[in-house]
């Protein structure tokens, strides 16, 4: 068995196109989307991408999804900055209803036994909170007790946007990176698992995806550059600033 890993689309739908073509051309047998679909300037378009899709898929919730329906409920948006409200109101009035039904059956956690490389829980941010942030380097004795709580040997999550690969106590933890929106390098970024697992980097024509994205009237379309994506070395930075400590 085949498993790709996809996360934090963020509404890049030329981005999810190209993976999921690569994806349908490696004969992958099966799909877990681990959140971040949304927000984006293409959401409507790329859930309806991933529910259309004629393999099995499991999805789990981001904090995006989890935002988003908090919106449409009514609840407001108490984890989002404040520049990010009009963002996400639009991102709530480009939706469909039977999108946010959707959103609302989707666990935190996927868990699969992968041949090759054994029992995988997938989440999007932490095993225990889908907004927590960590890195590649966040200390290990901060991370361990959060990881080896899962049992599992293998734990792929994603959330901060940048592709690795470490130990944390006895598991490997495993960031899928950024379909539609990474930090780094440009391209979309994914896992493939079965039976060894590995690091992808999908390219696909990032000039005409500029275009289809600033033809949008997505609210914050001025910030988005997938020509040239903030560099890797600030963002860690900047999110090791705000990531777990002992104690959290």
């Amino acid at each position: 068995m085949r498993v790709a890993a996809i996360y934090d689309i963020h509404g890049n739908l030329p981005a999810l196109e190209a993976v999921l073509e690569e994806i349908h051309d490696e004969g992958v047998d099966r799909i877990i989307v681990g959140g971040d679909i949304v927000p984006g300037p293409m959401p409507n378009e790329c859930v309806q991408a991933l529910l259309d899709l004629p393999i099995p898929v499991d999805f789990i919730f981001g904090n995006g999804e989890t935002d988003t329906l908090a919106l449409h409920r009514g609840q407001g948006l108490v984890r989002i900055p404040a520049q990010f409200h009009e963002v996400m109101r639009w991102v709530g009035n480009h939706l469909p209803p039977e999108h946010f039904v959707e959103f609302a059956k989707w666990p935190a956690m996927v868990s699969l036994d992968i041949p090759g490389v054994g029992e995988v829980l997938f989440c999007h941010a932490t095993p225990r909170d889908d907004n927590e942030i960590f890195t590649r380097v966040t200390p290990e004795d901060t991370l361990r007790p959060i990881f080896e709580a899962t049992g599992a040997g293998v734990v792929i999550c994603g959330h901060t946007h940048m592709q690795f690969d470490r130990t944390v106590g006895s598991v490997r933890v495993v960031n899928a990176g950024s379909v539609g929106m990474p930090f780094g390098e440009p391209g979309a970024y994914w896992v493939m698992l079965g039976p060894t697992l590995e690091l992808r980097r999908t390219h696909y024509d990032l000039v005409a995806a500029d275009a289809r994205i600033r033809a949008t009237d997505y609210p914050q379309v001025a910030g988005l550059d997938v020509l040239h994506p903030p560099r890797e070395a600030e963002m860690e930075r900047l999110f090791e600033d705000a990531a777990l400590s002992p104690g959290r």
